[in-house]
């Protein structure tokens, strides 16, 4: 990978997991470690295979369902035998369930970020300069506390000014002032418009015009990205400011001098010295419209309402195991998406503990953290966490690089237990967490566990599809069971949510208890309801987490949305799945991926992309077909440091790693390497790329060439490396 800073691509996590962090994992074990690989891995195997033979019956997730709307085969979860809707009786809005959760856990910590003590910058020996932080422990809030300052937070806005009947808008990374924010905003019955961060400026300055926003709450970073846009920005009047250490003596440009520019605590100070009751909202009030990065074009923005989120947060708690005042969350990822808004919501209904960190400080070998500081998940040790498959790769990737390079016995202890595991989970339950599995953990998989504070007892993943090997490597790993999610902004998240004591593969479970998943027959694309031995065709949501539509945009809104005769609303998503019998669903390819060769081949560019991605070589891939050809090409993103190893191997000279993408035998290699992937994916001759493309920058967000969950732009890729598509096909 570059070295570039910025996004979750190449923030530290992504990038740079895998040193410090796993160096103590592997030291020598000593003769307690080699009795006990004995005992393990020759007599407690034997006992095991002994006693506990054959695999457990198959539970059924969903049971096939009759509803309205078009035709075609649905399925609903076996926990409900009508969909729920709210967590519990009164919270039908997210203001409702924020007070009645505060009120229930007033005296339990709720938020809690770690004080900044200082940061230094450290010079790299290609003379670019990377900050470095120093943090000390959490400091906690508690649910009462919360409440009060979001109540304040809402009476300041009024006395600040801001018409109730606009919107407001927050710019900023996640931190515990952005949630609070947006609770206090909920109190006065304020739409709130969600922007990334990483957003380029066309898409900020259409989304805050076109939602016609007259608050902005930011932090000090993106408060110098408006100075750019301001004179672009028509509604604007009030600029909230988050406070950290850069906003001290910030000196305001003079192109926002027509804004009214206050701190975040001066306007919590207004609403305490000057209370003003609320006005809450009804369960069909737009609370939120989330700009999506989307992967073509300007963002949409969804309308999202109170009884979205509500819904979703209630059919979340029926499936996850249990979650209470004695969890810890980890809470880095941006809350302008809708994963971890969603997950945030869960974690304020059951009453856990949020910690805020970053991407950038996640770990200890964290590259904006200070040598000798602790990064947030060590200090955290939560038990809860969500993450997005590209974090999850690195994260695997980060642990088997330190595996390979050791010989000595830990490598053989690691290849082993590991292998030991996988053999359970795939067959036993009991062999993959019991006794076991209780001694690998001791003598192996306990060290590689600090990595995450030690104590991660659930994932939630989603975003996108999560590689079989990494699901495999958590649960085996880090001992915690993966609740992937399938969900769209468009649902509010609320699709699909594989159950906790699933550990199948590729799949993303049954549909969650709010909603209906139905597959509607695709006949272009060749997929059917009737087909065997599994159902497949388009996916579509339909029931309470079901969003209103895209904001000012009735015409698409119309395209994807559909009421039907008993008044349920649906969402038709693009996406193309399968049920298995048991009632879980699997995605398996995109309507919009397909394309059709000159010789009348489909080809399905995710699908093949998906398979293409666990080349070691590969870091991002996109698949490009022309209906005018009989072959595929694809630009390549390759993983620099497996690269530069096996060009080190090979005795291939360069000056940098941009000459090295250039050269011949690399881009061969790699090629040779996709098409060994290929076959054993099973994939078609034609559907294997002869002609590739390295590029040795990462696609990242800030960059525009990926979404904010690492969802690739198709068109903006296209657009950008024209030249070199062109090329691939003289």
């Amino acid at each position: 990978m570059g070295d570039s800073e910025g996004g979750w691509a190449h923030s530290p996590l992504l990038k740079n997991l895998g040193t410090g962090d796993y160096l103590s994992v592997w030291k020598s074990y000593g003769a307690y470690g080699i009795v006990g690989a004995i005992i393990i891995g020759i007599l407690v195997p034997m006992f095991l295979s002994a006693v506990f033979m054959g695999k457990k019956r198959e539970k059924q997730r969903g049971f096939p369902v009759q509803v309205g709307g078009e035709a075609g085969y649905a399925v609903r979860n076996t926990r409900v035998t009508e969909l729920v809707e709210v967590p519990w009786k009164g919270a039908t809005t997210m203001a409702a369930l924020f007070e009645q959760s505060c009120k229930k856990n007033s005296q339990n910590r709720f938020l809690g970020s770690r004080k900044l003590i200082g940061k230094e910058f450290v010079t790299a020996s290609d003379g670019r300069k990377f900050e470095k932080l120093h943090f000390g422990d959490y400091e906690w809030q508690t649910y009462g506390e919360i409440f009060d300052r979001a109540r304040n937070f809402a009476s300041g806005l009024v006395r600040l000014g801001h018409n109730l009947d606009s919107r407001a808008a927050i710019f900023s990374e996640t931190r515990a002032e952005w949630f609070i924010a947006l609770q206090g905003c909920f109190r006065q019955s304020i739409t709130v418009v969600t922007v990334y961060a990483s957003l380029g400026e066309d898409a900020l300055i259409h989304s805050l015009n076109e939602t016609q926003v007259s608050t902005l709450i930011c932090d000090s970073k993106q408060l110098k990205k408006l100075a750019a846009v301001s004179s672009s920005l028509d509604s604007i009047e009030n600029v909230i400011v988050f406070e950290d250490d850069e906003t001290e003596n910030e000196t305001i440009p003079e192109s926002m001098s027509k804004w009214t520019i206050t701190s975040f605590s001066e306007v919590e100070k207004l609403g305490r010295k000057s209370p003003v009751d609320a006005s809450l909202p009804s369960k069909n009030s737009i609370a939120v419209v989330m700009y999506t990065s989307g992967s073509t074009g300007l963002p949409k923005g969804v309308m999202i309402t109170h009884g979205n989120i509500v819904a979703t947060t209630a059919a979340v708690m029926k499936v996850i195991p249990i979650l209470g005042r004695n969890d810890v969350y980890l809470a880095y990822l941006p809350l302008a998406h809708v994963f971890e808004l969603a997950a945030e919501s869960v974690m304020l209904a059951t009453g856990c503990a949020m910690g805020y960190g970053s991407a950038a400080t996640l770990t200890d070998t964290s590259n904006k953290i200070k040598k000798g500081t602790k990064g947030d998940a060590s200090v955290l040790k939560p038990t809860v966490m969500t993450a997005v498959p590209a974090i999850l790769d690195r994260i695997r990737d980060g642990v088997l690089k330190k595996v390979g390079e050791n010989e000595g016995l830990g490598k053989h202890l690691f290849n082993i237990g590991y292998k030991r595991r996988l053999a359970a989970i795939e067959g036993s339950w009991l062999g993959a967490w019991g006794l076991e599995g209780l001694l690998w953990d001791i003598i192996v998989f306990k060290r590689i566990r600090t990595i995450l504070g030690g104590k991660i007892r659930f994932v939630l993943c989603g975003g996108a599809p999560l590689s079989g090997d990494s699901q495999r490597f958590i649960n085996i790993c880090m001992g915690a069971p993966i609740g992937q999610a399938y969900g769209l902004t468009e649902t509010f998240a609320g699709a699909s949510f594989s159950d906790w004591d699933d550990l199948t593969v590729g799949r993303v479970g049954p549909p969650l208890p709010c909603c209906y998943v139905k597959l509607v027959s695709w006949e272009e694309g060749g997929y059917m309801t009737t087909d065997k031995p599994m159902p497949r065709g388009e996916i579509v949501v339909g029931g309470f987490s079901v969003t209103a539509g895209y904001f000012k945009n009735q015409e698409k809104t119309n395209e994807v949305y559909k009421v039907d005769d008993k008044g349920m609303r649906w969402f038709y998503t693009g996406d193309v799945g399968q049920f298995h019998p048991d009632g879980c669903l699997e995605i398996i390819d995109r309507k919009k991926d397909i394309v059709k060769l000159q010789h009348g081949e489909y080809i399905s560019l995710g699908k093949v992309e998906a398979a293409l991605t666990s080349c070691s070589y590969v870091d991002n891939i996109m698949l490009y077909a022309d209906s005018f050809q009989n072959y595929c090409v694809a630009l390549v993103v390759p993983s620099r440091q497996v690269l530069e190893k096996w060009a080190q191997q090979a005795g291939i000279n360069y000056k940098d790693f941009s000459e090295l993408c250039d050269k011949a035998e690399i881009a061969s290699e790699v090629q040779q390497s996709l098409s060994k992937v290929g076959k054993t994916a099973k994939l078609d001759k034609f559907e294997i790329p002869p002609k590739i493309k390295l590029l040795p920058e990462p696609w990242t967000p800030e960059s525009g060439l990926v979404t904010a969950a690492f969802k690739i732009k198709r068109e903006q890729l296209k657009a950008k490396f024209k030249d070199e598509l062109k090329k691939l096909y003289e």
